[in-house]
Formats: C-alpha cells, sequence, structure tokens
C-alpha cells in the first residue's frame, strides 16, 4: 500500500512539472512564426512515435514468445 502511494505521488509530481513546460511552449509559440510553430509540432510528434513504436516491438515480441513456447 505505500509503493502505491509514493508512485501516486511521484505521478503527480511529475504532472505539475509538465503542465509547467507546456506553458513555456505555448509561450515561445506566441512569439514565434508560423515556422516555429509547425517545427515544434513536428517535434512533439516526432518525440511521441518512439515510445508507441517500444511498445509495439515490445508487444510483438512477447507474441513471438508465448508462440513459441505453446508449440
Amino acid at each position: 500500500m505505500m509503493k502505491k502511494n509514493i508512485a501516486l505521488l511521484l505521478v503527480l509530481f511529475f504532472v505539475l512539472d509538465s503542465n509547467a513546460q507546456c506553458a513555456m511552449c505555448k509561450a515561445v509559440v506566441e512569439n514565434g512564426g508560423l515556422d516555429m510553430a509547425e517545427g515544434i509540432n513536428s517535434g512533439i510528434t516526432y518525440l511521441m512515435l518512439f515510445p508507441y513504436l517500444l511498445v509495439a516491438i515490445l508487444g510483438y515480441v512477447l507474441f513471438r514468445y508465448k508462440k513459441r513456447l505453446k508449440n
């Protein structure tokens, strides 16, 4: 139970940090032009791709591993 409480507190702590970063990005984009906004959006998409890619690869590896165990 104690580990769950600590994990919850850590998650809440990091959520507050991410909100601060979003406000900073918004301020930079508002002061920049259209090219800067497109660049930041492309960067966000690029960074968002890798966690999904890693989860997909892990899922595929686990699927293959379980399939081999059945044979």
